[in-house]
């Protein structure tokens, strides 16, 4: 896996690996029926409950908030996997179908046998691995921070996926309250509504599709936005996640919440002075020429910013906080 890793690792846009995964044998009892993709799962299943979702068939399996936008359209609760895959059996019988759908599930933890014989080897990056499973269900278009190696297992996935700067055109909703955590696009995009969206043809426009058949593998650059399709009765995911930065450096969202928090609701000269200081200090400091500082003082200003002065950074923003 040291070629592919060699061809993603600088990459900011998505790419396709047709079949890379095709061997994989959890791909290869998908190929041959639905049921000996289940019975595979089943060999490898430890018998911890698992978190699944139903959605009712009026939902279409989108996965989304209610009405009010104060819930969500789905219930939630922990089943084993057999009984997620008896109810998914079950469904695949419906002319109108609920939706059942295991969402994000870490593989060393409830799957740990499936790793060695199913997933991509990626010693470089040291992935966290997950599986998906479920019928048809459309899950909003959302970003990751890490980057991700998607494996399409079983059945067929689209992914519909936009640029980090195509936010402005996908109708953000909620930051505090999102399925699965993560702000999504409020846009429908079975039925898209432009004279309410308008903008949302233009993201249309910078779209990239992709259209995984089993096997077949994508790789989505960080933050880049994905609406993501589940067609068949069954369909099975593995994702690799991972960062390019250590996991001391923090989460990139922390800061935005604290710019919210202190940042925002300044008025706009004093907002545009702030970005500028965050355009000096923080985006385009690769080009700042700070040769006039001695290296012994440079703290938090050390590039890239080591583990200790790190820790020191974080020590005194949680005091701040405290204030």
């Amino acid at each position: 896996m040291a070629e592919l890793y060699d061809r993603i690792k600088d990459a900011d846009t998505p790419m396709i690996f047709k079949g890379l995964c095709r061997h994989f044998p959890l791909v290869q009892a998908g190929l041959e029926s639905t049921q000996s993709a289940m019975n595979y799962l089943l060999k490898h299943d430890t018998g911890q409950p698992l978190t699944a979702y139903y959605l009712p068939p009026e939902q279409r399996g989108r996965v989304f908030y209610n009405e009010a936008v104060d819930g969500f359209n789905y219930q939630a609760g922990k089943l084993a996997l057999s009984q997620i895959l008896a109810r998914l059996q079950a469904e695949s019988t419906q002319a109108e179908p609920a939706s059942v759908y295991m969402g994000s599930t870490n593989i060393h933890q409830y799957f740990p046998s499936l790793f060695a014989e199913n997933c991509l080897q990626l010693d470089q990056v040291n992935p966290m691995t997950n599986i998906w499973l479920g019928n048809q269900t459309r899950v909003a278009a959302h970003f990751d921070f890490p980057h991700n190696l998607a494996c399409n297992m079983v059945g067929k996935r689209t992914f519909t996926l936009f640029p980090p700067d195509q936010i402005g055109n996908l109708y953000i909703g909620p930051m505090e309250f999102a399925p699965g955590g993560q702000e999504i696009s409020m846009v429908n995009f079975d039925k898209p509504d432009f004279e309410r969206f308008p903008k949302f043809e233009q993201a249309l426009a910078a779209s990239f599709t992709a259209a995984l058949e089993p096997g077949d593998v994508l790789f989505i650059p960080s933050m880049w936005w994905h609406h993501v399709r589940g067609v068949e009765n069954f369909n099975v995911l593995i994702t690799h996640w991972w960062r390019d930065t250590p996991g001391f450096l923090g989460r990139p969202n922390n800061a935005l919440l604290q710019s919210m928090l202190s940042l925002r609701s300044l008025p706009k000269a004093q907002r545009q002075a702030w970005k500028a200081m965050f355009e000096y200090y923080i985006f385009d400091h690769d080009d700042v020429d700070e040769s006039h500082i001695p290296d012994s003082a440079k703290g938090m200003l050390t590039k890239p910013l080591d583990e200790l002065n790190a820790r020191k950074l974080r020590a005194d923003l949680t005091n701040k906080l405290k204030r």
